[in-house]
């Protein structure tokens, strides 16, 4: 993957305005810190197969990071050199923990931007998101020279994009059965095993792929 330079300005965007919905007030109802699993009819083919961890949710619309699909051609000791984080030289230095960040697709909207969920033993002020217990966002370079370090956070992915929902739209499209959902957890969020996300969510709200119609449900 060919790097630019406004790819490289981008990722240095605070996460406040990097989270267009991240200020809004939570409701009972919204799904913040929770999974969205497709539907197996799902029509758009950019999210077949797809769950996403939804990073906010309020009546000001929706976003989140699809963390099933890795990126093609891109590995993260890759990513940091083209990003400067470290040079090429030192990429067979970094950490087992850094070899082993997934970068992602997270999702068709700001594909050049970067997005690091993790875990919350990593906190930078004015950066960081903390979404729900235990799982943070960070979308600064600070968080990607941490991990290059080894003192970043213990468990992490980056993401390239996200997904986002105008208001009332993740709603309706649940309504109309395009989404099941049900609670995130670690394997599901940060699990090496991308292949196998899809199917784990589903076994997670006690469902069976090839037993699934199209009714609307959730967990």
């Amino acid at each position: 993957m060919k790097t630019t330079k406004s790819s490289r300005k981008s990722i240095k965007t605070p996460v406040s305005k990097a989270l267009p919905f991240a200020k809004a007030l939570p409701a009972a109802d919204f799904l913040d810190g929770q999974m969205l699993i497709a539907m197996p009819a799902m029509s758009d083919e950019r999210f077949a197969r797809s769950v996403i961890y939804v990073c906010a949710h309020s009546n000001e619309g929706a976003m989140g990071i699809i963390v099933n699909q890795p990126a093609a051609d891109i590995q993260f000791p890759e990513l940091l050199v083209q990003l400067e984080v470290i040079p090429a030289a030192e990429r067979i230095e970094l950490p087992v923990k850094a070899e082993d960040v997934k970068v992602l697709k997270g999702g068709p909207v700001e594909t050049g931007r970067g997005f690091v969920l993790h875990s919350d033993d990593f906190f930078i002020e004015d950066s960081t998101l903390p979404i729900d217990e235990g799982i943070c966002l960070t979308a600064t370079l600070d968080i990607l020279k941490a991990i290059a370090r080894g003192n970043g956070p213990a468990s992490a992915i980056l993401a390239l994009g996200y997904a986002g929902w105008a208001p009332g739209q993740l709603e309706q499209e649940i309504q109309q059965n395009g989404w099941l959902h049900c609670a995130a957890d670690p394997e599901l969020i940060f699990g090496l095993d991308t292949a196998h996300k899809y199917d784990l969510a589903l076994r997670k709200i006690g469902i069976d792929l090839g037993m699934l119609s199209n009714e609307a449900g959730h967990a």
